[in-house]
């Protein structure tokens, strides 16, 4: 397994691979890293970026069977999904800013990201905060406001590296509020899995090097206040850690 980052070293943007507590940096792409410069930084001390430079991310809503039986919803006959916008990408450590147009309730969503590769094919596996302005998706009863609710600058968070290697059947996905833990899920308790959400999204819409498919959230969703220290972590990947405000 290989924990690929994208930091900002020397005023690039740089990709490297993290091991313990160092980043060895690489010359190349994510693509074609190409081999091992012999630099290093502290992973620390790193000034992290979103580890692919996505040109949208797919999102998925009703995904996992616990989520769906308590909620009272039906078994989706197929992905349902919308998009998150590039100006929503955010990483790990950046602050997750409070909208000036909304003054509602916003809630993290801690999520398994796919992460995409050449070919269309899966390069690995992130943690993703897919945040929501809860208030909206219904204010209007003739049209859901999916597209305003999960696109504000910041609310499309991912990070902080991306594992490849991995299988993601075996993984747990934990989010803490403040420290406290919110969410605690089994991925393999998903309606459609990866490898499905991949090749069904596929035959809708070109998946470029770099997009992000948020697998979707299970129980354990609430708002945050402005202060609120939100981490997202799954095991074999690591801990995207943000404030909120």
């Amino acid at each position: 397994m290989t924990l690929w980052a994208r930091i900002e070293h020397a005023g690039r943007a740089r990709i490297g691979v993290v091991e313990g507590e160092t980043v060895h940096l690489h010359e190349g792409g994510l693509f074609d890293p190409g081999a091992a410069t012999g630099e290093t930084v502290p992973a620390a001390e790193a000034q992290w970026l979103t580890p692919s430079e996505p040109t949208k991310m797919v999102a998925l809503w009703n995904n996992f069977r616990a989520a769906s039986e308590k909620n009272g919803w039906a078994i989706p006959a197929e992905p349902l999904t919308f998009i998150k916008t590039p100006n929503s990408f955010n990483a790990h450590l950046r602050p997750i800013q409070v909208p000036a147009s909304y003054d509602g309730r916003v809630a993290y969503e801690g999520e398994l990201g796919i992460v995409i590769g050449k070919g269309g094919h899966i390069f690995g596996y992130t943690c993703v905060n897919d945040v929501t302005a809860l208030e909206l998706l219904q204010r209007d009863p003739s049209f859901p406001q999916w597209t305003r609710a999960k696109n504000f600058d910041g609310f499309g968070v991912f990070g902080p590296v991306i594992a490849t290697g991995l299988e993601p059947l075996g993984l747990v996905v934990r989010t803490l509020v403040n420290g406290r833990e919110r969410q605690n899920y089994r991925v393999d308790d998903m309606i459609f899995p990866p490898a499905e959400l991949v090749s069904r999204i596929s035959r809708d819409m070109t998946l470029m090097p770099g997009d992000v498919i948020a697998c979707g959230t299970s129980l354990g969703v609430l708002p945050m206040k402005a202060g609120t220290v939100v981490e997202v972590a799954i095991d074999g990947i690591g801990v995207l850690k943000n404030r909120y405000g």
